[in-house]
């Protein structure tokens, strides 16, 4: 819908004070804003003071005549367009080609009639309201373009620059002054064809509307250093000329992170081809991976027990800056080097965001979302992660996949079972994943007790598994300095010097 101006500012201009004053209450009746001027040369100044909306503008003045001001308002006018009636006596046809050869953009003679003033009035009001909406888009579209990462250029049918928006300023070093007007080549020494395209056309014939496919380029900036980019061309056609608009994106970042990941790559595989055995090198990954200063934290028991192939399990714990104590049991997918490498971000992400004293919620959506973009389908992560701070005596904790977590009370009694009521993380993304953590407290010399499906799945010879119930047992009429102990024993009476299945977490945490 077009926005109505319901108020504009008039100046209005006569050297007759009668007539000036009966335009003054015929405007402001209308419920217009007056300005008045008694000549042309006054209406010059009161024109660059006050930016009036529209100009009624008498002809014959002293001082200066209506004509010569109409020509001077018009010379200082830009973008924004200033509609002038004239208002005159002279009724000539010579007189009415003057005026508008002098810039205005209606007459009406006098003596004035003013129902016609008022519709004149009302259709050059229409005419502001289209231009005001107009104003304020092409406000929005720069807004929008200066705030996009990458460099946008309008380039015109011979290869020179039209327009720039912010993000080129900053990535190429130039002002737009001093790009505007200039061939691309000043931003792509070697840029694709773009004039000699257009001049291939056929005379008459429009250009292709259709996107160009992103290319490599060499870019330089205004201090002469190249960088890698891209660049993509699109074709359009704009008051009636064919122009192309190029999407520049600086890809310096990108190549390094392309040359560290084949880096990266060449160091594992010559790695790999070292020990011939993708679960030894699973295992080592793993191994550095978990011998992290974290994990040596004195509120923290912990072991895994790998199972004859590596299955995923890993244990994470950190400590903020702020002191707030972090910890992460996890359990990815699949067997040997496809689990580790599945697991080695959940590391890298948590061990990142614990540093920033992230919470739990920020962690499992950053978690959830790199792996939901990077696994492929079938590939997923299931994980506990908390966080206990100290300082305001409570905890949160989210459990997604693994076995419910247990709070045990001083006495090795379960106060408070932590059920597993989320999904894996990495199957759906943030929109549908559920990240609101459990919020909780505890007594004096509670623990937090984390464990692994292999844990509870292990199986003694007569095929029965440990199960909730066994923790449960062993950890009974225990103190909590040796509960930890306790269980790893039930669990090794349980298995009989036999080996469990899957890899065995666990983690007691003592909260203080």
């Amino acid at each position: 819908m077009t926005p109505q101006l319901n108020k504009m500012k008039v100046l209005a201009v006569d050297d007759n004070r009668t007539n000036l004053h009966i335009l003054q209450v015929f405007l402001k009746k209308l419920g217009h804003e007056v300005i008045l001027a008694e000549n042309g040369e006054e209406a010059v100044r009161r024109f660059e003071a006050e930016a009036p909306d529209l100009i009624l503008l008498d002809i014959m003045m002293p001082v200066m005549d209506g004509f010569e001001a109409a020509r001077r308002i018009k010379s200082l006018t830009n973008e924004r367009w200033t509609p002038i009636i004239f208002l005159s006596a002279l009724n000539r046809d010579e007189n009415l080609v003057e005026g508008l050869d002098a810039g205005a953009d209606d007459y009406l003679t006098k003596p004035i009639n003013f129902v016609v003033l008022e519709a004149k009035l009302r259709s050059m009001q229409r005419s502001l309201s289209l231009q005001q909406a107009s104003i304020d888009s092409l406000r929005r579209v720069q807004a929008i373009s200066d705030n996009v990462l990458d460099a946008i250029v309008t380039i015109n049918e011979r290869g020179l620059i039209a327009s720039v928006n912010r993000s080129t300023e900053r990535i190429f070093g130039w002002t737009s002054a001093e790009m505007l007007g200039q061939e691309i080549g000043l931003l792509i020494p070697e840029p694709p064809l773009i004039a000699d395209k257009f001049g291939q056309e056929a005379p008459g014939s429009k250009p292709l509307r259709r996107s160009g496919k992103e290319r490599e380029v060499e870019a330089r900036r205004k201090d002469g250093q190249s960088f890698p980019a891209t660049i993509a061309l699109s074709e359009i056609e704009l008051d009636s000329k064919p122009m192309s608009i190029g999407v520049i994106r600086d890809i310096s970042e990108r190549k390094q992170a392309e040359q560290k990941q084949r880096e990266s790559a060449r160091l594992l595989q010559a790695y790999y081809d070292q020990t011939q055995n993708e679960q030894q090198l699973a295992m080592r990954l793993m191994e550095k991976q978990l011998h992290r200063r974290g994990l040596t934290d004195e509120r923290l028991h912990y072991k895994v027990i790998p199972a004859e192939n590596f299955s995923g399990d890993i244990v994470a714990a950190a400590r903020s800056p702020e002191g707030r104590f972090y910890a992460l049991l996890a359990d990815a997918t699949g067997h040997g080097l496809t689990a580790a490498i599945s697991v080695l971000p959940v590391l890298a992400l948590f061990y990142r965001m614990t540093k920033l004293n992230r919470s739990v919620k920020e962690i499992i959506q950053e978690l959830n979302q790199q792996l939901k973009e990077s696994m492929p389908v079938g590939r997923f992560v299931a994980a506990t992660l908390l966080c206990l701070d100290e300082v305001a005596q409570n905890g949160e904790i989210w459990v997604g996949g693994t076995p419910e977590a247990f709070l045990f009370d001083r006495w090795g009694r379960v106060s408070r079972v932590f059920a597993s009521e989320h999904l894996a993380l990495g199957i759906v993304d943030n929109s549908q994943m559920e990240c609101e953590p459990t919020i909780f407290n505890w007594e004096k010399e509670s623990q937090l007790v984390l464990c692994s499906d292999g844990l509870l799945e292990a199986t003694d010879k007569e095929g029965a598994q440990f199960g909730a119930e066994g923790l449960a047992a062993a950890a009974a009429n225990t103190s909590p300095a040796t509960r930890f102990g306790q269980i790893e024993a039930a669990l090794d009476r349980h298995l009989d010097n036999g080996v469990a299945a899957d890899d065995v977490s666990l983690m007691i945490i003592d909260c203080p």
